[in-house]
């Protein structure tokens, strides 16, 4: 059983971030390129996502942030013309390798898009619908997953008396939220997020920041996004994304400390102090 969330979940402060995040790679990314057709969305990035802690892409549109999530759970597999190159390892696991199960492989990292998408069905549904098509068929387990799922991104007790109402009628922040509920219940490892919050009101995106924050240490987040002080609260790791020679290359990456207090690559500190991009 997984444990309960914390009843607070405060912003630490970069130099005080928790020991879950002691660095213990969950993905190592060898020399990973991507193109559609003939055009390159990134080149040769080499990067280790650490078990348990948030990692923050940031960067100008177009460098290839939100084309590199998609490679991690192999969604790339779904778009025409998409060439990945590289290695992928999850616990030793070889990614793209063709003998992979890339069901059970986005069974382990779940994704969660810019827009919130819930299915046009009930509350209660868009929970059932991904428990059932991965073979969950038990009423009473099925019921108790929703119930601890919605607890986890603290929607329960706005929720709990309309469940079989429609998930399109909530608002936003509840939407999105109901998206992360929807890939928690299938007990992932690893979430992507791309752009979670930028749909989403100034008050909503805090609720939804607070909730990434409460999953730190139980999860392994990979978050996009362009709000540098959003990266800055709530990242552990950070990596720079930026078009070069046309192509989206990997500048720097570390500690959000080390990226936002002291940068190495030129362009990094240019981009941080908001005299690039």
């Amino acid at each position: 059983m997984r444990p309960s969330a914390p009843q607070t979940h405060p912003w630490f402060p970069l130099e005080e971030r928790p020991a879950c995040c002691v660095p213990k790679p969950f993905i190592e990314v060898e020399q990973l390129s991507l193109r559609y057709h003939q055009t390159p969305a990134f080149h040769d990035v080499t990067l280790s996502i650490n078990l348990g802690c948030i990692t923050a892409l940031v960067g100008p549109s177009g460098c290839g942030k939100t084309s590199f999530l998609t490679c991690l759970n192999r969604l790339t597999d779904l778009i025409a013309g998409c060439h990945v190159s590289g290695r992928i390892l999850i616990d030793h696991m070889d990614v793209l390798a063709h003998s992979t199960d890339v069901i059970q492989l986005r069974r382990r990292i779940g994704m969660i898009f810019q827009k919130p998408n819930p299915f046009p069905l009930s509350v209660r549904r868009n929970l059932e619908f991904p428990l059932r098509e991965h073979g969950v068929r038990d009423q009473k387990q099925v019921a108790q997953t929703i119930e601890t799922v919605l607890h986890d991104v603290g929607l329960w007790d706005e929720v709990k008396d309309r469940l079989d109402s429609p998930a399109l009628a909530l608002s936003g922040g509840q939407q999105q939220r109901l998206c992360i509920a929807r890939a928690l219940a299938l007990s992932p490892e690893m979430l992507l997020m791309d752009e979670p919050c930028s749909a989403l009101d100034p008050l909503s995106s805090g609720v939804v920041e607070d909730l990434i924050v409460s999953l730190r240490g139980r999860y392994t987040i990979l978050i996009v996004t362009h709000n540098l002080a959003q990266a800055r609260r709530i990242a552990d790791y950070a990596a720079l994304f930026w078009v070069q020679n046309g192509t989206g290359r990997l500048i720097e990456a570390g500690t959000a400390k080390q990226i936002f207090e002291e940068p190495r690559d030129p362009l990094t500190a240019a981009y941080i102090s908001g005299m690039r991009g």
